[in-house]
């Protein structure tokens, strides 16, 4: 792949219609455009923040399809395709790579998480890595999936010519050094942590898979810039405004303040989808603090 797997990279929200909260696809495909046009690297589409574990699998293809008709091919289309069974991680990720994508984004099997020992994960990872069609990037985000990949097993997996690189979403400067241990050529490690980007970049790490960047991007790029040119103060001044961003909007209140915060940017963010509910009177305030 001539690609390399660093920068910023936006896990796009996916928008919904009011009422139905069917599949928004204008609304997506003006949102990709706008997350391009503002210097973004790549977009990873069915991740945490696009609200993954609440679509079917013909929505998945819907997205799926609508972002490669947006994306230019030298920038990243990431597709999310972890899954609680192995055999439909799979199926995912050969759907990702008919609809074009480059590569996916795989999350640890987790609702019989304490069934998930080493060596039920390192079996999981090692079949999606041999069969998938598409290079695999790892994630981690102990958040959701309520255990963490240990750093031995990363290095593990980090040796399979198909896994390019991990996401660490713990916001744990400490498990972020563990994984950097195994960095190499062919595998990045990239924070998820908006709020640790800096420190992030400073350990090591090569980029950021942000859902700060969604709404604060030039922000997050002028980080980047910064740690990239050794301006350590402006790279500070920049993530000093970024943080109270990620901590409140993205970290407290979620893919509803998200979604908020697109909104009061003016992109189509609206509602999530149900279980998840709006934000009431006090988040939308709290965005409208921080985003303006």
């Amino acid at each position: 792949m001539s690609k390399t797997l660093a920068g910023i990279f936006a896990p796009v929200t996916t928008p919904f219609l009011a009422g139905s909260e069917d599949l928004d696809l204008t609304g997506f495909r003006a949102n990709l455009a706008a997350h391009l046009a503002d210097g973004l690297h790549g977009i990873v589409v069915g991740g945490s923040t696009g609200e993954a574990a609440l679509l079917d699998e013909d929505e998945r293809a819907a997205l799926a399809a609508a972002a490669r008709d947006v994306i230019p091919r030298d920038r990243w289309m990431i597709m999310g395709t972890g899954a609680e069974s192995t055999r439909l991680c799979l199926a995912r990720s050969r759907a990702a790579q008919r609809a074009g994508a480059d590569a996916v984004l795989v999350v640890a099997p987790h609702y019989y998480a304490n069934a998930m020992a080493r060596e039920n994960l390192a079996t999981h990872y090692r079949r999606v890595a041999d069969a998938s069609p598409l290079p695999v990037i790892l994630y981690n985000i102990p958040k959701y999936m309520h255990f963490a990949l240990a750093a031995d097993l990363v290095a593990e997996l980090a040796a399979h010519p198909n896994v390019i690189g991990i996401k660490d979403s713990s916001g744990d400067l400490a498990m972020l050094k563990g994984f950097l241990a195994a960095q190499s050529a062919g595998f990045a490690v990239i924070t998820g942590s908006g709020a640790g980007l800096q420190a992030g970049l400073a350990a090591g790490a090569r980029g950021g898979i942000l859902a700060v960047s969604l709404f604060a991007a030039a922000k997050a790029l002028e980080v980047y810039a910064a740690h990239a040119a050794g301006d350590v103060a402006r790279a500070g001044a920049a993530q000093a405004v970024l943080t109270p961003m990620a901590n409140v909007i993205v970290a407290k209140l979620g893919v509803p303040g998200v979604k908020a915060a697109l909104d009061r940017v003016g992109r189509a963010g609206g509602i999530p989808r149900s279980p998840l509910l709006p934000l009431d009177a006090a988040g939308v305030a709290e965005v409208a603090a921080l985003v303006g």
